[in-house]
């Protein structure tokens, strides 16, 4: 059993047990998957993502789709859900880190939300259990949307006749409808809707022209280098906790990750291993946004996670297959909504200036 840590893509890194018997050095990157027992580890994208077993109505997804873009449930009334996770640039809104009230920065690269109710955990430090939990998170949080409290969220849709409405069609039966903890459970609902199936799906279903020679001669080097441990599944990552920097320091040790939830000296430099699908739309990369190339994300993940460089041959055949995880952007959801009007009953902005 040979033991790597390899990372690719838009976040952190994954201890990869190379239990297949396969040196990180015998790459060849042939253009043929012969052996199929190669994707055993991955799946393509669920249909559904149930939230605790329950699939959301869709007039709870309708609710929570409106609120994800409605900029008055932040301090200023300026930022929404889709300011810094815009859908129709693939959840992501291209810096390193993204500005928030009074044109505040966070220390983390804000990651894509397509795909993410299927991660097992929220955050890069994981401190969220699901995106239900994650929505209350922004909106409270003083960096970013900055509203005081959840019962300052329940004012504003409160003072709104139409959002009274969804509320009751969202959650019929409930005295009070109208709740922070409605709003978020509404805005998960919607998240729970953003897949992106990519052609890399279709060929997991076996469809051999989906991809191209290069692509699978691409995947064929990613898994040659022990990679797949920690990136596969169906979201290829998202599926575990793993340290920044096995092999090789990671030079920049600024954020400690994880820890600051746990306070355990075992989960210093330990992030959550992102999902690889759609890389190529989602950069900068990695949790503090610092590296703008894919490639050189591929490089340095190489460096620091195998502790042996890739060939430039081998770093960009891995970027060709990454390339075929590039999803299709749910129509239906990716553009903005018609939001309700506000009355003079509406709580006024606070300046953000």
């Amino acid at each position: 059993m040979h033991t790597r840590i390899c990372r690719i893509g838009t976040g952190i890194v994954g201890v990869v047990i190379a239990a297949t018997g396969l040196s990180c050095s015998q790459t060849t990157g042939g253009s043929e998957i012969a052996d199929r027992s190669k994707l055993q580890r991955f799946a393509p994208l669920p249909n559904v993502l149930a939230a605790k077993g329950t699939i959301p109505s869709e007039e709870m997804v309708s609710l929570g789709r409106v609120l994800y873009h409605d900029p008055r449930l932040s301090r200023s009334q300026t930022l929404s859900c889709n300011s810094c996770h815009p859908l129709s640039s693939y959840g992501a809104d291209g810096q390193a880190t993204s500005a928030g009230f009074k044109g505040q920065r966070g220390s983390r690269n804000s990651p894509t939300v397509y795909n993410a109710a299927a991660h097992f955990v929220q955050f890069w430090d994981g401190r969220a259990p699901d995106v239900e939990a994650q929505a209350k998170g922004p909106m409270l949080n003083p960096v970013e949307m900055a509203m005081p409290s959840g019962k300052a969220v329940e004012s504003v849709l409160r003072s709104m006749p139409e959002y009274a409405t969804a509320f009751r069609r969202a959650f019929p039966g409930e005295k009070n409808p109208v709740t922070f903890d409605h709003a978020a459970e509404a805005i998960g609902a919607f998240e729970r809707k953003l897949l992106t199936p990519a052609r890399w799906d279709r060929f997991l279903r076996g469809e051999e022209a989906a991809l191209t020679p290069a692509e699978k001669g691409g995947f064929n080097v990613f898994i040659e280098r022990g990679c797949s441990t920690c990136h596969s599944g169906a979201l290829v990552g998202g599926e575990a906790f793993q340290r920044l920097g096995v092999a090789a320091a990671y030079p920049d040790k600024s954020d400690p990750g994880r820890y600051q939830v746990t306070q355990k000296e075992s989960d210093r430099m330990v992030f959550k291993t992102p999902s690889l699908r759609n890389v190529a739309r989602t950069g900068p990369y990695f949790h503090n946004g610092k590296v703008g190339s894919l490639l050189e994300a591929v490089n340095q993940m190489a460096e620091y996670q195998t502790g042996k460089k890739v060939t430039a041959p081998e770093a960009e055949a891995i970027v060709t297959w990454l390339n075929a995880l590039t999803g299709d952007l749910p129509p239906n959801y990716s553009t903005p909504p018609q939001l309700p009007k506000s009355t003079p009953r509406t709580p006024k902005a606070i300046s953000g200036d």
